[in-house]
């Protein structure tokens, strides 16, 4: 498989010509970026604006599980935090050192600074909260409390009454 160069600089389309094909017209719009032009007034670059790792959060009958993939990241580079009921996982993820003497084909890997935040319902053990990154995927698990934990609760058939054991009836 050949290495294409994308070409960075292609002019947003001006509109249809009557020799143009509608087909090369789409394709043309597909292509352009509207937001190019905006990425010289962040103060970082585009890639690092947009680092934002997605997370998974589940409940289940004892706890919250927060699941987030965080690939090249190490413990040194996450934070975890509870204030009241609010969790907050937080972190940075550096960019790899580039050679000025090498060739960069593409470069679309996002990293920089990320902070995510959950609010979580009252009945939470924030104490005893977990949190372990194995194989570039960050889990976090919050246990509930007792009290707010699911408790079967046994269904009993009501008691006979003295009239309807013996069978009579009521007149």
């Amino acid at each position: 498989m050949n290495i294409i160069r994308r070409q960075e600089n292609k002019p947003a389309p001006t509109g249809a010509t009557s020799d143009a094909h509608p087909w090369s017209l789409m394709r043309a719009m597909l292509e352009w970026d509207p937001f190019r032009e905006m990425v010289p007034m962040f103060s970082r670059s585009a890639r690092e604006v947009l680092y934002a790792p997605d997370f998974d959060v589940k409940e289940s009958g004892n706890a919250y599980v927060f699941k987030a993939d965080l690939p090249g990241m190490q413990e040194k580079d996450v934070d975890v935090s509870f204030t009241g009921n609010r969790l907050t996982v937080s972190g940075k993820r550096e960019e790899e050192r580039r050679e000025e003497k090498e060739t960069y084909f593409s470069c679309e890997r996002s990293y920089g600074s990320f902070s995510r935040s959950f609010t979580l319902p009252a009945g939470v053990d924030a104490e005893r909260a977990t949190a372990a990154l194995k194989d570039g995927v960050l889990t976090v698990t919050v246990p509930k409390t007792p009290e707010t934990q699911p408790r079967r609760i046994p269904v009993q058939a009501p008691a006979p009454t003295a009239g309807r054991e013996q069978g009579t009836k009521a007149s």
